[in-house]
C-alpha cells in the first residue's frame, strides 16, 4: 500500500515534473552560440571520430559501420547520461529539496525524461543517416522501436535512481561514474557486434543490462528485422527488474536527504 501511495503522489505532481521537463530542456544549451543544434552536433561528433578511428585505423571489416555505431551509439548516450550526469541530479537541486515538501522521486524522473526527449530529437539525425545510406527500412520491425525505447527508459530510471541517491551519502561517486560509465560503454556490444563476443563470456555479457537493449536497437535499425523474441523479453525483465531494485533503494534512501544536504 505504502508503493503505491508513492506512485499516487509522483502522478499527483505530474504537473511539476513537466514544467522541470520543459525548464531543463531550454536551459540545455543556454548561453551557447550553437544552442539546440548541439543536441545534433553531440552524436555526430562522437560518430565522426568512433568512425574514422574503427573505419579507416583499426578496420573492423563491418559494411556501413558509420550506421552500424550510429544506431546504437545514440540510445548508449541517453543512458550514459542518465546515469553519469544523473548521479548528481539530487545535489544540483538541493535547495529545492530542502525547501519545498514533494516526492523526491520528481527529481530523477524528470531530468531522465528530459533525456529521453533529446534523445528523440536524436533519432531525426538517425533516421535521416538511415535513409541517405540506402539501407532498407523494415516498416514492421520499426513496430518494436517504441517498445524497446520504453525498455530502456525504464533501465535508466531505475540507474538514475540508485546511482542518485547513493551519491548524497557517497559524493565521490559523481566522480567515479566517468571511468565507469565509460568501462560500461566497451562492455556493451557498441563498437562491435556481439558475434564477436567468446560463447564462454556471453552469459557474463547478457548479465549487462545494456547487452540485449543495444542488440534490439541494431536489429530494428541496421539489420532491419523483428527482434528475437527472447532478446525483447530478456530486456523487458531487465527493465523492470532495475527499475524496481532502484525504486526501492531511492525511497530508502531519501528519508534523510534533506538532512544529509
Amino acid at each position: 500500500m505504502r508503493i503505491l501511495g508513492i506512485f499516487k503522489e509522483i502522478y499527483n505532481y505530474r504537473e511539476m515534473i513537466a514544467n522541470l521537463v520543459r525548464k531543463d530542456l531550454r536551459g540545455r544549451y543556454k548561453g551557447s552560440v550553437l544552442g539546440f543544434l548541439w543536441t545534433f552536433i553531440n552524436p555526430l561528433l562522437q560518430l565522426l571520430v568512433y568512425t574514422l578511428v574503427f573505419s579507416h585505423i583499426m578496420r573492423s571489416g563491418i559494411e556501413k559501420f558509420y550506421l552500424f555505431l550510429f544506431v546504437a551509439l545514440v540510445p548508449w548516450i541517453f543512458f550514459a547520461t542518465c546515469v553519469s550526469a544523473g548521479s548528481g541530479i539530487i545535489l544540483a537541486e538541493k535547495n529545492l529539496i530542502v525547501k519545498i515538501h514533494f516526492p523526491r522521486e520528481v527529481i530523477p524522473i524528470y531530468f531522465v525524461t528530459s533525456s529521453f526527449i533529446n534523445m528523440l530529437y536524436c533519432f531525426i539525425v538517425v533516421f535521416a543517416v538511415i535513409l541517405i545510406s540506402g539501407i532498407h527500412v523494415n516498416f514492421l520491425a520499426l513496430l518494436y522501436l517504441p517498445v524497446i525505447m520504453a525498455i530502456e527508459y525504464l533501465i535508466a530510471l531505475g540507474a538514475c535512481f540508485i546511482v542518485s541517491a547513493i551519491t548524497v551519502y557517497f559524493r565521490d561517486l559523481q566522480h567515479i561514474m566517468g571511468i565507469l560509465v565509460m568501462a560500461w560503454q566497451f562492455l556493451t556490444p557498441i563498437l562491435y557486434p556481439i558475434s564477436i563476443v567468446p560463447d564462454n563470456l556471453i552469459p557474463i555479457f547478457m548479465l549487462n543490462p545494456m547487452t540485449p537493449v543495444i542488440n534490439a536497437y541494431r536489429d530494428i535499425l541496421f539489420y532491419a528485422k523483428i527482434p528475437d523474441m527472447f532478446t525483447l523479453v530478456h530486456a523487458a525483465a531487465v527493465g523492470v527488474i532495475v527499475l524496481f531494485a532502484g525504486f526501492l533503494i531511492f525511497n530508502r534512501l531519501k528519508r534523510r536527504f534533506a538532512e544529509v544536504l
